[in-house]
């Protein structure tokens, strides 16, 4: 079976979220990838050194530059004819893209699988996370997304790829980049942070949490996420909200201080190697999935536990 994953990148370098899909693909077959940007000659080279890569299919077009769905769907699906599976990270990309290559291909998508199982047998959450569902395609072609925290990230190095540039149909005409308001931070990206301190509506306000959460993050250099009242009552902004409708993190450490742990808020985190939750309230859901538990306010215990470190 011959696999076309979707790589994500800004034109300079490959994603995480891409490596993850690689060691996907790697269990159904041969692995392809697919580059769509523009002046991206750098990222189709270090996409070509990941191991287990076969061949690297590079759309360097203008067109391309901003990754618009419309436009490098159909480019995939055209791709699709030397192909068995197409398969995306689960991202805000991936989501995007691979629901239309579906469309173009007339097969149903899987949705964010967790495992391989055979040559169209696949796990996935379902239920929020509650239920894995084992489901079965009979279409001819694949369509997937994977979540990336359930497989293992591929090496950047050791692979050989030889490099092959395709045209596509370019432009779509249906739609037009405006701009990007892309939120900077010294601190790790929410997804591939090893410790993430995350905060809930507890927190009281936006100056509540930066006073109580950031210290505390910056002793650990960690990545801070919310849960999504926190985020939905403005004390962050929603690319730190963690959860079913927010980004699925797997880090090392997970601190959920001030989470009740809501049902939507656990299908993002609970696969988290460590998890320690601080909550006044001893019946909070968190607690069940806790490997840590402390039943304390928070306002006393984590300028405590910050000023111990």
């Amino acid at each position: 079976m011959k696999t076309l994953v979707l790589v994500e990148h800004d034109n300079t370098k490959v994603a995480d979220a891409t490596l993850a899909v690689v060691t996907a693909a790697g269990k159904l077959g041969e692995v392809h990838l697919l580059i769509a940007g523009h002046n991206c000659g750098s990222v189709a080279e270090a996409a070509a050194k990941i191991a287990g890569v076969g061949k690297v299919h590079v759309a360097d077009d203008a067109a391309y530059a901003n990754g618009l769905a419309e436009n490098v769907a159909p480019l995939a699906a055209a791709l699709m004819a030397d192909h068995d599976a197409f398969l995306a990270p689960a991202t805000t990309q991936g989501k995007n893209v691979a629901p239309r290559v579906a469309a173009h291909l007339d097969v149903m998508q899987i949705s964010e699988i967790l495992s391989v199982e055979g040559p169209k047998t696949f796990t996935r959450p379902i239920y929020a996370g509650n239920a894995i569902a084992t489901v079965e395609s009979t279409d001819a072609k694949l369509v997937i997304t994977v979540r990336g925290t359930a497989f293992e990230k591929a090496a950047t190095e050791g692979g050989s790829g030889t490099i092959e540039a395709v045209g596509g149909p370019g432009d779509a005409g249906t739609s037009s980049f405006v701009s990007s308001e892309i939120a900077k931070s010294e601190r790790p990206e929410l997804t591939s942070a090893k410790i993430i301190v995350s905060g809930g509506r507890a927190l009281k306000d936006a100056e509540t949490f930066e006073a109580t959460i950031t210290p505390l993050a910056d002793k650990l250099g960690a990545a801070i996420g919310a849960s999504r009242a926190a985020v939905d009552a403005g004390y962050v902004p929603n690319d730190y909200q963690v959860g079913q409708t927010g980004k699925i993190v797997a880090p090392e450490v997970y601190f959920a201080i001030g989470i009740s742990g809501a049902i939507q808020h656990l299908a993002g985190m609970k696969d988290s190697k460590v998890i320690i939750a601080i909550n006044k309230d001893e019946d909070a859901p968190i607690f069940q999935v806790a490997d840590i538990g402390l039943v304390a306010d928070l306002f006393t215990a984590v300028p405590e536990l910050t000023g111990a470190l």
